[in-house]
């Protein structure tokens, strides 16, 4: 079986957000699925996808401090400026993270570790409401 979604996710300032129940809460079918596969494609250049720590948000403030230095704003010699300062890093910061995240699926469930989430890196200002498109296969 599969079954393809598309929906938004909603606007968030800059920096990581666990997304894992808005996600789920998009995707009706997931419950059919015993053994199976979600793919999730990000429809973005400026942001990113990434499974990682689901229950201190200190881990996700710690990655956007990291992330800022990583591809700071105002890099000298930086020539894509013209939508802004945030823009070139959030580039740098979609290819480096990612935009697709595929996770297995269980008995209805995300098969992840008991720590883990899905986290939107987001890497603009204010880079609005967030298109993604999911794939859901399995039996």
């Amino acid at each position: 079986m599969w079954q393809r979604y598309q929906f938004s996710l909603k606007p968030r300032s800059r920096g990581f957000h666990l997304v894992t129940d808005e996600i789920l809460g998009a995707l009706t079918g997931i419950n059919d699925i015993r053994t199976g596969l979600l793919h999730l494609q990000l429809m973005h250049t400026s942001a990113s996808l990434t499974l990682n720590e689901n229950a201190d948000p200190d881990v996700r403030h710690d990655m956007a401090l990291f992330a800022s230095k990583l591809a700071p704003e105002n890099l000298p010699g930086m020539r894509h400026t013209f939508e802004g300062a945030d823009d070139m890093p959030a580039h740098v910061l979609s290819s480096l993270f990612g935009t697709e995240l595929t996770v297995a699926v269980d008995n209805g469930r995300l098969l992840t570790g008991t720590w883990q989430g899905i986290w939107l890196g987001e890497h603009r200002q204010h880079g609005g409401a967030r298109k993604v498109t999911a794939t859901l296969m399995g039996e």
